[in-house]
């Protein structure tokens, strides 16, 4: 079994946000460990497909992330 890639981790944090941050812990430490595989620093998210696409849920997000060690940043 592969590794999974950003782009699949990033999907499966989206799915988790959906379903009410179900498994969300996990959904970042293989985040986090895709970032590190790929020689990635931040992890972009598409504010669109958030639960909470507002400054506030963004900032949380952020906030949260963060203290997990990932970095995040959201798309234009």
């Amino acid at each position: 079994m592969s590794e999974p890639t950003v782009a699949q981790a990033t999907e499966s944090i989206y799915v988790s946000l959906r379903a009410d941050n179900a498994d969300i812990d996990a959904h970042i430490a293989t985040l986090k460990a895709a970032l590190t595989r790929e020689g990635i620093k931040q992890a972009v998210f598409d504010p669109t497909k958030l639960a909470q696409n507002n400054r506030s849920g963004r900032k949380l997000m952020q906030a949260y992330f963060r203290q997990r060690g990932v970095s995040v940043r959201f798309s234009d």
